[in-house]
């Protein structure tokens, strides 16, 4: 499905980013005994990336696609979390499953007017890292603390810059730096 930016915008405010009490995910600890999966993924633009780039920083991995309508009405409360908490050392990092660079920017140039760069935007061509990492529910998130270990999985469309969010945030950002 094609986004225009009013569709967007429409259905932003009605999938709980305007109205945070609705929410559409669940969240859990991720399990201890389940190492964290390694992350090296091409950017959108050029170079790579991986998780040993944000050593010292609390990592919000947002597993996403075009065609997820709440992957697209999560989007905005994401990169508000990036612009906001940056100071407090949370990096996002927007992965998408499957999909070709010139899709993947022809969507952000359409919903978002241009790629913003406080998110990291990375490319999982081949679905590997979706599979690693999440259950394939889109949108996924997982929380990554300042040592580089997956602490928590949030599974469907949530508000990043709630009281829930934050609620799941809070013991990553109290860890010392």
């Amino acid at each position: 499905m094609s986004f225009t930016r009013r569709h967007w915008l429409l259905s932003c405010l009605g999938s709980g980013w305007a109205a945070p009490a609705i929410a559409t995910y669940r969240s859990g600890a991720w399990p201890k005994a389940q190492p964290t999966p390694p992350l090296r993924l091409p950017r959108l633009g050029g170079g790579e990336q991986g998780l040993g780039d944000f050593k010292g920083q609390v990592l919000v991995l947002n597993f996403w696609a075009s065609w997820c309508e709440p992957c697209a009405a999560e989007l905005p409360s994401l990169l508000r979390l990036a612009e906001t908490r940056a100071a407090d050392g949370v990096r996002v990092c927007c992965i998408n499953y499957q999909e070709g660079e010139a899709k993947v920017r022809s969507f952000l140039d359409t919903v978002l007017g241009e790629v913003p760069g406080s998110v990291g935007w990375l490319l999982d061509r081949d679905g590997a890292a979706a599979k690693a990492w999440t259950g394939r529910i889109f949108p996924s998130t997982v929380l990554v603390d300042r040592s580089g270990r997956a602490r928590w999985r949030v599974a469907g469309e949530l508000n990043w810059t709630g009281a829930d969010a934050m609620g799941l945030l809070a013991p990553l950002l109290q860890a010392p730096r």
